[in-house]
């Protein structure tokens, strides 16, 4: 690891990802965010451009001298959180609401909710346990949001986690690591060069069906294809002896194998010598558990070689999710080295 990032290892204040966690953007509704990292990456590469159905795709040449046809490598970030959308404004002021990506009800009753454009506040309500069900687990349907009475909220308005950015203890907590931190690390992979042409997509709708990725990498046609995310970090202890899905401070997770795609092996390869060569410390996420981007990319026009990387987060699809700030900055060097070898890699596994 370089000096710079070993530095930034105690340094866990970065402004874009405390303003990519804290801006508000379900599905079909990432505008913030996409406003937030046009502006970031816009310095750094040769255009960006905004697809039709709401991908920002920043597209970066290959430096180096490598002929008029580099490898094109596909980086995407889903700029998309779970939350939710209102359903209906009853008389007396209540809303229902419906669930908007993978939430667990059982978190809702008591968490506070910001609805709507002006970020109206609210309260996630639910019977009283002697008017409930006897197992104790609420349905989305058995609950209501009270905003006090507030005025101006209308069926379809977006709901999003109330929640704060900051440190606890050695750790980052935040809303919406899930794919905020990708998003970040994207970025920050924007600012380098590489002897390939590199085009960051930071997709909309990944949480309810990968729509965004599928048709960015129709229309970009990359070689190869990476997808940057926050996965899910289990590692506290347990009941039973099972294994992690992936643990917190032990490096960037490799997959090679989700629900939803199985990785390109030599992607796997590259990714895990790179690490060793550099002494990065990485782990291989669980396999069968979870899904990404790589879902849709992989499919895409012939088939599109791709793997996910991800930063273990602990709680995400919830108000405050934890993450280690090494694996954050391990993770961009890892994929910054790798992207400088990828072109002669893949040349000889190819021949």
């Amino acid at each position: 690891m370089n000096d710079d990032l070993q530095s930034l290892i105690s340094n866990t204040q970065y402004p874009l990802l405390e303003q990519l966690s804290t801006a508000r953007g379900v599905a079909g509704q990432e505008g913030a965010v996409r406003a937030i990292l046009r502006e970031a990456v816009s310095p750094h590469v040769a255009s960006v451009e905004v697809d039709h159905l709401g991908n920002l795709i920043a597209r970066k040449p290959a430096t180096g001298g490598n002929g008029s046809n580099p490898l094109r490598v596909m980086l995407a970030a889903h700029m998309d959180e779970v939350g939710g959308l209102v359903q209906k404004v009853n008389d007396d002021g209540t809303l229902k609401f419906r669930a908007v990506g993978g939430i667990d009800a059982r978190l809702l009753p008591g968490k506070r909710l910001l609805i709507g454009p002006k970020s109206v506040p609210g309260v996630v309500l639910e019977k009283p346990v002697h008017l409930g069900k006897s197992n104790g687990a609420p349905d989305i349907d058995d609950l209501i949001i009270d905003t006090g009475g507030a005025n101006g909220i209308s069926p379809g308005d977006m709901l999003t986690f109330e929640s704060s950015y900051g440190e606890v203890g050695r750790l980052l907590k935040g809303k919406s690591f899930d794919d905020r931190v990708g998003c970040f690390i994207l970025a920050e992979l924007l600012k380098r060069e590489y002897p390939c042409e590199v085009v960051g997509v930071f997709t909309v709708q990944e949480e309810i069906g990968l729509r965004g990725a599928k048709v960015a990498a129709y229309s970009v046609a990359p070689d190869v294809a990476f997808a940057l995310e926050g996965t899910i970090a289990d590692d506290l202890p347990k009941d039973e002896d099972v294994s992690s899905t992936t643990e917190l401070g032990k490096g960037p997770a490799i997959s090679v194998m989700d629900r939803s795609a199985y990785a390109d092996r030599r992607l796997v390869e590259l990714l895990t010598l790179t690490a060793q060569e550099h002494a990065i410390p990485y782990q291989i996420k669980q396999p069968g558990v979870g899904g990404t981007d790589v879902g849709t990319i992989h499919l895409a026009r012939e088939g599109i070689p791709s793997v996910a990387v991800a930063v273990p987060c602990r709680y995400i699809h919830a108000p405050a999710a934890l993450m280690h700030p090494a694996d954050v900055l391990h993770t961009i060097e890892l994929m910054a080295k790798a992207l400088q070898r990828l072109p002669s890699v893949w040349e000889q596994s190819n021949q």
